[in-house]
């Protein structure tokens, strides 16, 4: 029954930060997915940085033309899908690196940036992050930056945003808004997850709301199951409707050294506010929810919400078609 959901409408991870090879593509299309949102260049880079980071993925595109495709439009995400290859949909969780000259998002979006997050956890000129102290909202060059995302019809995306930040930019755009890989505050309570009220406002704008697998984000007393991420799903459900559910991984399979890993987003972290609230359990060895510890393991989610009782219908648009739906509305095709 997952089979045949996965082979009608491309599967879609709303956010995808895992270092790519062509091994991980492998993976990630043995997982049943047909496109990802690529976080391709890091969120503190500077404009040369960053321009670096996605010459590296046009570059790892170009040679692994067989099996990746950069796709910009939901025409192309389809038709990479029914070539068998993996749709990369180029995006960037933070817009520091262009907040001195919004001019740059032109560019970007001739590159092909297509996501775009106006802050990542710290305070920018756009407005505040999620840990960000004192808590601001939208700036100024915010609303300038929101206007500009509208007008070039790039899809605005709200994870890591701080919660003023994020309702004012919510107010400002005349687009569909997406929070590519937030879940439920009310299931787990980290302050990584949005509160129910902001999950109903970006449902208002007609985007969606994707739930991520990175452990402390699903559970925080204990090692999370699968299970537990399903519960995720249902709360969603049960509060915006099947419409304004999606699925952003978060997974940084193999990306990290242990002691890499223990400098920036173990426990003791770059992000401790985030990371230390969990459990004893949250260690190198136990850094993926148990059950999905890779890409390739997607089709567990796809068919344990089958088995959850989901229709074909509903998994079809968690999985990807509620996705769609919005990049189709906001790029215009």
């Amino acid at each position: 029954m997952g089979d045949a959901v996965s082979t009608r409408t491309p599967v879609i991870d709303g956010l995808n930060c895992a270092t790519q090879t062509r091994d991980q593509w492998l993976r990630t299309l043995e997982g049943r997915v047909g496109a990802i949102n690529l976080t391709c260049l890091r969120p503190a880079n500077d404009l040369a940085k960053a321009m670096s980071d996605i010459g590296l993925t046009l570059r790892l595109v170009a040679e692994n033309g067989d099996i990746a495709s950069i796709v910009t439009s939901v025409r192309e995400i389809r038709s990479t899908y029914a070539a068998g290859k993996l749709g990369i949909i180029l995006g960037a969780q933070n817009s520091t690196c262009l907040e001195h000259d919004l001019s740059l998002l032109r560019m970007l979006s001739r590159v092909g940036l297509r996501i775009l997050q106006p802050t990542y956890m710290e305070q920018n000129r756009l407005g505040s992050g999620l840990l960000a102290k004192p808590q601001g909202g939208l700036t100024e060059l915010g609303h300038e930056w929101v206007a500009m995302m509208n007008e070039l019809r790039m899809v605005i995306d709200l994870s890591h945003v701080g919660y003023r930040t994020a309702f004012e930019t919510l107010a400002a755009s005349k687009r569909a808004v997406i929070c590519s890989h937030s879940n439920p505050r009310a299931v787990c309570d980290n302050p990584r997850n949005i509160p129910d009220e902001l999950i109903v406002a970006v449902a208002k704008t007609g985007g969606t709301i994707g739930i991520a697998a990175w452990p402390v984000m699903v559970r925080l007393d204990e090692r999370p199951t699968l299970e537990d991420l399903f519960r995720h799903f249902d709360y969603l459900v049960n509060l915006v409707g099947i419409e304004h559910v999606a699925f952003g991984s978060d997974l940084s399979e193999l990306t990290k050294s242990e002691e890499v890993w223990a400098q920036t987003f173990g426990p003791k972290g770059m992000y401790p506010e985030v990371t230390s609230i969990a459990g004893p359990w949250f260690t190198f060895e136990q850094r993926y929810t148990e059950g999905y510890e890779s890409l390739a393991q997607t089709g567990r989610i796809i068919d344990g919400l089958v088995n959850r009782g989901y229709s074909e219908d509903d998994v079809d648009k968690i999985m990807g078609g509620n996705l769609l739906r919005v990049y189709e509305e906001v790029w215009g095709e």
